[in-house]
This record gives structure tokens, C-alpha cells and sequence, in this order.
């Protein structure tokens, strides 16, 4: 099955190619360092002879969630290497921008057999660790076949996810045979694995790393500076964070009811993919409203009615000064984006009806009060106004969210002790 996979994979490289290209036209950075992807890239190893360590992170959320654990794979194991691999350009900018020359980075290989061996060969790696889920037949099979042990780490698998591999059942066994260990963030998700045919010696329920997010002394002092510029203790802030196609026009719509009972509240929207922050400004101008870019380096003024978050890397300190925090990829069917950055700060959080990927951190903030989740898109002009006017609800909500995250703390202490019983038996 794998070698029909691989065949089809070779014959599909020309249209992703394309459509690397024609993604470039907007994003430039998608044709760049094409190379990298087919397994060619310069790296010396006859100097750095250590045993190496990698980390696949897909993009910029799967990165934020690994970076606590490199750092701290960084400072335990000084006698590994690190090597980074992301899929996606933002990923890569985020891990130039947190770790520099630290770890060695390049674009994950594509999943033919020949990229992959061609990665391996150079990196050398003795340990995969995969954030998330992201299964590749022929880097598992590949990785395995090296020598290499592979944990699944911070593992999520929703039923709609499931569905989808349980087609493909012998090729999706084999991909879960070559993993050592699994680490779920739920009990729910363990069981989904358990049933695609996971081992139970490989399962362990660690919780999801995300609860275990820190918000450090120079990170407030920022988003303190930041509320001050935005006035917040004048007018409300509704911070729309990493919205997909589809959804910008409902939050605009929403903030136009917004406004009729709140005229002064500012809306921060924060597309998801910075090759849609042009084309979201463009929507804010058409509908008539007063936009300012983050770039600009500017704070939006009495008279602005949005501020564009079109800088990377800021969305946790944009929620930082909000006053409530809507969830993109929840008002389309997308599954959601993580919920627990707004709730960390003691922001009460708005989510649509599409939480899939994040069902039970949502059911947890939803049954501790802390989130509002709508059973219909349309709902949200009149949550946001309702919110915006109760300020004793919001500060229930907040500290409800806080309590959620502080009460499920501990998974990276889990999975760092899981990491180090494959590591040095490796060593």
C-alpha cells in the first residue's frame, strides 16, 4: 500500500510545485528554498558529530507549542543537536525568530521515499518528535527504518480526523506501528488512535501542552503598554484572533451591531495567514471603516475603528490587550484555533459552532463558564454587545478561564520525562 502511496505522491510533485508557485504571486516565500523539500541542503556534520534531535513543527501554532520543549530539550541534552523542520514559511520565520543558530532548520522533506532517505542521511537523527498530528507514511516508515525513535507528542485526533484515516486502514496501521509512544493531549483521543489500531503500550494520556503556557514578567509589562495606548480603560476591544476566509465578513457584520451600542469600541482582527492581510485590509476599507496596520508601528487613535494585526509572532500580546477574544476558524468549518491564549490573560473568550480540533479544551472552558460557544455565527454581534456592557460577567469569565489553565498544568513535565526515556536509550 505504502509503495502505491509513494507512486502517487511522485506523480502529484509537479502540481504541488505549482501550487507553491502560484501561492508565491501573494506569499514570495513559498518558491524559495524549493530545494529543501525534495532533501537538498548543505549541512556539515563531519563538524558537529553529535547524535541530533528532530523536532517537525508544521507551522506557526505547532511551533509556539514546541518551543517550551526545544528550549528545554536545548538545556538537558547540550550533547544532541537540534533540527527543525516546518512545512510552511511562517513556521520557518518562527523558528529563525525564537532560536536562531541554535538549531539547524530546513523545510520539511515532501513524503517520497528519496526526499526522505535524503534527509536522514544528513541529519542523522536518533529521535523524531512530531508535534501534533502530522503523519507521513514515508517519513515514519523511513525514520523507523534509520534506527530513529518517533513520539507523536501533544497529540490530538478529532472523530472527523479519524474517519478519514480509518479509510485508508493499512496504510494508516502502518504508520502507527512505527511509532514508539503517543503522548494525547485526552483520553478521547487516545481511544480514536487505540481504534485505528495503536498499540496500548504505546498510548499515554499527558494532557495538552498548551494549558502549560507561561506568561513571563517582560510579556506583561508589554501588554500593559499596550492597553494604555489603546485606551482600554475608555473603550472596549474586541480582538478577532487568526480568522479564515469567510469569516472576516461575520466579524464585520458583528461589529457592526457592535457599534450601535458600544461607538467607540475598537476591533483588532488578526488574519491567520499573512498572505490575506492586504486582502483583509481591503474588506475593512470597502465596508467604511477607519483601519490602522500594526506594522505601522502607529496605535489606532480615537478616530480609528480597526487595527489590522498584519505583523507575526504578536498574537498572544494583542490578546494581551483585549477586552474580549473571538476564535477565527471556529465561524467557518475549520475546527478552531486555540483557545487558550485569550483565557491565560483572563480575556473571556467567543467561539463559533467549529471547535472540532479543540473539543475538549472547549468543553472544559464552556463548562467553567469562561467561553461562550455560539450555535450559530449570526449570534455574535449580539454575545459581543452583551459582553462589552457586563463587566462583572467578563471577570467571571476570565478568572474561570484562568482557573481552567492553571488547574490542567503539567503536560510538558509529562512529556519531557517520556522524551527522556527515548533519548538516552538512543544515546
Amino acid at each position: 500500500m505504502r509503495l502505491i502511496y509513494s507512486a502517487l505522491f511522485y506523480c502529484l510533485i509537479p502540481l504541488i510545485m505549482l501550487r507553491l508557485l502560484l501561492r508565491s504571486r501573494i506569499a514570495p516565500a513559498y518558491r524559495a528554498r524549493m530545494a529543501e523539500r525534495l532533501g537538498f541542503f548543505k549541512v556539515d556534520t563531519s563538524v558537529d558529530t553529535r547524535p541530533a534531535i528532530w523536532v517537525h513543527a508544521v507551522s506557526v501554532g505547532e511551533t509556539l507549542a514546541a518551543a517550551p520543549l526545544i528550549e528545554n530539550l536545548l538545556e538537558s541534552y547540550p550533547d544532541h543537536r537540534m533540527v527543525v523542520t516546518t512545512t510552511t514559511p511562517t513556521g520557518s520565520e518562527r523558528v529563525k525568530a525564537l532560536f536562531g543558530d541554535r538549531v539547524f532548520h530546513v523545510y520539511s522533506p515532501w513524503d517520497t521515499p528519496g526526499a526522505v532517505k535524503r534527509f536522514l542521511r544528513k541529519t542523522r537523527p536518533r529521535l523524531l518528535l512530531i508535534m501534533e498530528t502530522e503523519l507521513w507514511p514515508n517519513m515514519l516508515h523511513c525514520t523507523q527504518a534509520a534506527g530513529c525513535r518517533i513520539v507523536l507528542a501533544n497529540a490530538r485526533l478529532s472523530q472527523r480526523s479519524a474517519d478519514g484515516y480509518a479509510r485508508f486502514d493499512r496504510l494508516t496501521r502502518g504508520m502507527l506501528a512505527c511509532l514508539d509512544v503517543v503522548a494525547c493531549q485526552a483520553r478521547a483521543d487516545g481511544d480514536r488512535f487505540l481504534a485505528l489500531g495503536l498499540e496500548p503500550s504505546a498510548l499515554n494520556i499527558t494532557g495538552s501542552i498548551k494549558f502549560d503556557l507561561q506568561l513571563d514578567g517582560d510579556l506583561r509589562a508589554k501588554a500593559a503598554q499596550l492597553r494604555d495606548a489603546w485606551g482600554t480603560d475608555k473603550r472596549g476591544v474586541i480582538v478577532a484572533a487568526s480568522t479564515h476566509p469567510g469569516e472576516d465578513e461575520q466579524i464585520l457584520k458583528a461589529f457592526t451591531q457592535v457599534r450601535q451600542s458600544h461607538d467607540n469600541c475598537l476591533l483588532v482582527i488578526v488574519p491567520r495567514h499573512p498572505e490575506r492581510f492586504d486582502t483583509v485590509y481591503e474588506l475593512c476599507v470597502a465596508a467604511g471603516w477607519n483601519i490602522q496596520r500594526r506594522s505601522s508601528g502607529r496605535a489606532p487613535g480615537p478616530g480609528d475603528d480597526i487595527l489590522l494585526g498584519d505583523t507575526m509572532g504578536e498574537l498572544l500580546l494583542l490578546l494581551g490587550g483585549a477586552t474580549v477574544a473571538v476564535i477565527g476558524g471556529s465561524l467557518v468549518n475549520h475546527g478552531g484555533h486555540n483557545v487558550l491564549e485569550a483565557s491565560a490573560w483572563g480575556v473571556p473568550v467567543v467561539t463559533g459552532p467549529y471547535m472540532f480540533n479543540f473539543s475538549d479544551i472547549s468543553d472544559l472552558l464552556a463548562a467553567a463558564g469562561a467561553m461562550t460557544r455560539l450555535a450559530d455565527p449570526g449570534e455574535l454581534g449580539d454575545c459581543l454587545a452583551e459582553l462589552l456592557a457586563n463587566p462583572q460577567r467578563r471577570r467571571e469569565m476570565g478568572e474561570a478561564g484562568q482557573r481552567v489553565v492553571a488547574d490542567n498544568r503539567g503536560a510538558k513535565k509529562r512529556l519531557l520525562a517520556l522524551l527522556d526515556g527515548q533519548i538516552n536509550p538512543a544515546i
